[in-house]
C-alpha cells in the first residue's frame, strides 16, 4: 500500500480496496501538468485519432448505438483537503445487493476523479428535471463548480449532498478496475435516502430529456 499504508482504512471499506487503485504516479503519467479540467459533458468521448477516418465512424456508431439507451444523470462529490470536489456522470448502476455495491465510470482524463479516489469516498448526487444547469456547470473545465451551489455534507462520509436531487447514496471505495479509457469505481454504500422530487433528469440521444418530454 506504499504511501496508503499509515492512513485509517474508513468504515465500509475492504482492507485491500486501496491495492487496487492507480498508483498517483500513474495518474499524473496520464494527466500531465496542465491546470485545467478535463471532465466530459455528456455524451462526450475521447481517445479517437481525428486523421482515421475508420476509428472517427466506429466512434460515432458507438456514440449513437449506446444513445438509444436512456440514463439518469448523476454527480458524484467528494472531499480534498476540506474543499468540494464533483463530476457529472451518466455511467451509473447497482451492482450489489449483499454487500450493497454501485459503481460509476469516470474517465481516466478526469480532474476530479484522482481527488475522489484519495478521499476514499464519494456521494451519488441523482439529478431532478430541472437540474440540468447543474449538471452542465458539474461537467465544466475551470470554474469553481461549487459556487452559489446549495450542498450539505452527507451523513456517512461528509461528501456534498446537493440540493434539490432525487436521491444519493453515499459511499466508500470498494475497489477500482481500469477499463480501456476510463476506470470502472465501486463502492461500498453506507446511507441513502430519497427526497419528494419525483421528475429525473435524463440523457437520451445526446441530449437531456424527461419522462415528459
Amino acid at each position: 500500500m506504499s504511501s496508503e499504508a499509515g492512513r485509517e482504512i474508513p468504515e465500509g471499506m475492504t482492507s485491500d480496496a486501496r491495492e487496487t487503485w492507480p498508483s498517483p504516479e500513474l495518474i499524473s503519467s496520464w494527466l500531465g501538468d496542465v491546470d485545467v479540467d478535463f471532465e466530459f459533458r455528456p455524451g462526450e468521448y475521447g481517445g479517437v485519432h481525428a486523421d482515421d477516418p475508420a476509428a472517427i465512424a466506429a466512434a460515432r456508431q458507438f456514440r449513437d448505438v449506446l444513445g438509444r439507451f436512456a440514463s439518469g444523470v448523476t454527480v458524484v462529490t467528494s472531499t480534498s483537503s476540506g474543499e468540494p470536489v464533483g463530476l457529472t456522470c451518466q455511467s451509473f448502476s447497482s451492482v450489489s445487493l449483499d454487500p450493497p455495491l454501485v459503481l460509476f465510470v469516470p474517465a481516466k482524463t478526469s480532474r476530479a476523479w484522482p481527488l475522489i479516489q484519495r478521499s476514499g469516498k464519494f456521494c451519488v448526487n441523482f439529478l431532478a428535471a430541472d437540474q440540468a444547469e447543474l449538471s452542465n456547470r458539474m461537467a465544466s473545465r475551470g470554474i469553481d463548480k461549487f459556487a452559489e451551489v446549495p450542498w450539505t455534507p452527507s451523513a456517512a462520509t461528509g461528501s456534498p449532498l446537493l440540493a434539490g436531487v432525487l436521491g444519493h447514496v453515499d459511499c466508500t471505495i470498494h475497489a477500482v478496475h481500469e477499463a480501456g479509457d476510463h476506470f470502472v469505481v465501486i463502492g461500498r454504500v453506507l446511507d441513502m435516502a430519497v427526497s419528494g422530487v419525483e421528475e429525473p433528469l435524463l440523457f437520451y440521444r445526446g441530449d437531456y430529456s424527461t419522462t415528459e418530454s
